[in-house]
Parts: structure tokens; C-alpha cells; sequence
């Protein structure tokens, strides 16, 4: 497969101290340009048990919505498993001539919190970059290893430089699903899941002030928004991207729920409460806009972490789970007024969503060399 260089470059030598903000790259909004949507095929029966037969189909529908407007590059495990995917695609009805695959083993297919972090910047010249963070599943489960060489092997394959994300001299830890980014200088994300100090702890002995360092510089942000709690359900223990998303600079939308009794309440409304006292990174407050849930979601007594706000947003698609939920047709219609110009497509999730996540959790952009 083509690669815009021979080789990786590793930061070494004499700038082994530099931090990817010094040298100029910052993690880019969602919303602008992509080369590429990165997924990774399903194959780990534990993520969706009795149901991953299944699954394959839900990514077929991905995919085809997305290779219009980009590329797709899929990692799998094997030549068989490649085989696999592209019987299913083929049969969806896919194009393949904008897919792409990477044979490289894998623990699970949660491409948002093990997959490449992708950075760019503007001068010398325009590039991009992968920041080297570090994945533990979610501190969590004990299989990740496979999952923690994606980053150095995606920078290696693209001839991209691959920069550590390092702070006091250690790795740190940080899935993609943790963060959202505005693209100018504002990332937000919760207490729950980076400042517990008992449950999931990815960086034993980080301080609040030791994170939001981290993340200036390594994500060439200028201003950290730390919201309280994520939803129910959710075994990342607290993951933005099941909450509060950014929809454009200066708008977020966030979830509510109406319903008073539902565990999803207090810590919804008390994150609404955080953010109208917050600023972004030039002084201005962030407008807020009010995405509904969907009714709780149930699997075998389990609650899952069904969510509008696991959208993802494409070059020319915003990706919406649904749930078979009278609050679909409310949260597809706000996604559209706030994106005009690209399609909004429901994507079917109850199975899905048996996995405790879904469209962004399974997702990750490539931003494009050039604006």
C-alpha cells in the first residue's frame, strides 16, 4: 500500500524532550477535512456475546455510508479474517475501491480508544503526526497488548512521525473516547474517568493539574473543561463521547434526561450546571444545545450505554446510533439542524450497543495533510 514515506520517524536525539505542542501539532476537530476513517473488523466474541454474527452487518452500513467522501482503512486480524470483511462488504453492496486493510492482530475492535491519535500542523509545512499515547483497556481488562502496537504500526505503514505522549517522564495512557476537542484550543472530559484515584486508574499518581499539562502537551490544546460524570452503563467509566460532543468552535451538544428518577439524571444535569459557568479557550462560553436519550436499554438485566451523543461525524455524513426509541426521529432532527451540509444517517445500534459502545466508539479519523 502507498505510503507518503518509507519510514516512521521517531522523535530522538537531541529533541527527545520536545512535546508535539512545541513543535507545533494539535488534535484537529472531528468535523474538518479527513483523509481516512479508521475501523477495526470485529472478531472478539466477548464483546458482543451470542451476537457478533451480527455485527459484521452493522459495519457493512458504516462503511458504505462513508466511502464517498473518504477512505476506509480497516485493520484485521489475518488474510482470512480480510476475507471475512470483504464477503460482507461485497454482499452490503460496498465499493471497494476506496477500503483499505491492514493485517495487524488485534485484542477487540474499539478503534476510538486504541487506534492512532492523529495530530497536524500548519508550518514549517503542512503534516500530520500519531501521537504515541498508551492503551490499557480502559484499565480494566486484562487482554490489550495487541491493541497498544496499532498506533506505532499505522505511523510506520503511512510514513508518518510518530511523537511520544509522555509527562513526567512517564507513558501516559488516554483512549480517544476520553477527550473531545473543539479544534482550537479547548478539550474536554471528565473527572470520572481520569481523576478517580480507586476505580480504572490509567495513570497511578497523575493530579488534576499533572493531566491537564498532559493533555496541553500533547494535544496542543490551551484550555481543559472537566465535566463530572459519564452514563450508566458504561464500563469505560466515564467517556465524553457518551455525553457531551462538540458540534462546531463554539457549540456542544450534551445530553439530558427528562425522566427524574433515572439514574442518568443528577449527573447529566450537573454536568449542564459545570458548563454554563465554563469558557472556551477565548473567553466565550459555550452554547449548549439539550440532546435527548433514548429510553433505558436493557440486555440480560445489564443496563448498556445507550447514547445519541456516540455520533460520528464524517466528511460528507454525521453517523447516529438509534435504538428503536420514539426519541430517534427527535435526535437525528437536532443533529441536522446543526449539520446542514453533510447527510444525518441513523445507524441501527440495539445489538451494537451490547458491546458498551458504539458509532464514534468504533471510529477514528485521519485529518487530511492540508485544510
Amino acid at each position: 500500500m502507498p505510503a507518503r514515506g518509507s519510514r516512521a520517524r521517531q522523535i530522538a536525539g537531541s529533541t527527545a524532550e520536545a512535546t508535539p505542542a512545541s513543535l507545533g501539532f494539535h488534535m484537529p476537530a472531528e468535523w474538518e477535512r479527513h483523509e481516512a476513517t479508521w475501523l477495526g473488523w470485529p472478531h472478539n466474541p466477548t464483546d458482543w456475546p451470542d451476537k457478533l454474527s451480527v455485527i459484521p452487518w452493522v459495519y457493512a452500513e458504516i462503511v458504505r455510508k462513508l466511502v464517498p467522501s473518504e477512505i476506509v482503512r480497516i485493520i484485521v486480524n489475518s488474510g482470512r479474517h480480510e476475507a471475512q470483511a470483504k464477503k460482507v462488504l461485497r454482499d452490503a453492496g460496498v465499493a471497494l475501491g476506496r477500503v483499505q486493510f491492514f493485517r495487524w492482530p488485534t485484542n477487540r475492535g474499539w478503534t476510538r480508544d486504541f487506534g492512532p491519535i492523529f495530530l497536524r500542523r500548519s508550518v514549517p509545512r503542512p503534516d500530520v503526526a500519531v501521537a504515541r499515547f498508551r492503551f490499557t483497556a480502559w484499565a480494566r481488562y486484562p487482554d490489550w497488548r495487541k491493541d497498544d502496537t496499532i498506533p506505532p504500526q499505522a505511523a510506520r505503514r503511512l510514513g508518518l512521525r510518530l511523537l511520544p505522549a509522555r509527562h513526567r517522564g512517564r507513558d501516559i495512557v488516554l483512549e480517544g473516547g476520553s477527550i473531545e476537542v473543539n479544534g482550537r484550543g479547548t478539550v474536554i472530559s471528565t473527572e470520572e474517568c481520569l481523576l478517580d484515584t480507586r476505580r480504572q486508574v490509567r495513570n497511578p499518581g497523575f493530579s488534576r493539574a499533572d493531566y491537564e499539562t498532559a493533555l496541553r502537551e500533547n494535544l496542543g490544546v490551551r484550555n481543559v473543561l472537566w465535566l463530572s460524570r459519564g452514563i450508566a452503563g458504561d464500563d469505560t467509566h466515564g467517556h465524553v463521547d457518551d455525553l457531551c460532543r462538540f458540534v462546531n468552535p463554539r457549540t456542544v451538544v450534551l445530553c439530558q434526561e427528562k425522566n427524574p428518577r433515572d439514574v442518568n439524571s443528577r449527573p447529566l444535569a450537573e454536568n449542564r450546571e459545570r458548563l454554563r459557568s465554563m469558557r472556551l479557550e477565548n473567553g466565550s462560553r459555550p452554547e449548549v444545545i439539550r440532546l435527548p436519550m433514548p429510553a433505558p436499554l436493557f440486555f440480560r438485566g445489564t443496563r448498556l450505554p445507550a447514547s445519541y451523543a456516540n455520533f460520528y461525524i464524517a466528511n460528507a455524513a454525521v453517523l447516529v446510533p438509534t435504538f428503536n426509541d420514539p426519541a430517534d426521529r427527535a435526535a437525528l432532527g437536532i443533529l441536522h439542524e446543526l449539520f446542514p451540509y453533510r447527510e444525518v444517517s441513523g445507524i441501527h445500534a440495539v445489538d451494537l450497543v451490547w458491546g458498551f459502545g458504539t458509532l464514534h466508539c468504533l471510529t477514528q479519523q485521519q485529518p487530511s495533510v492540508r485544510i
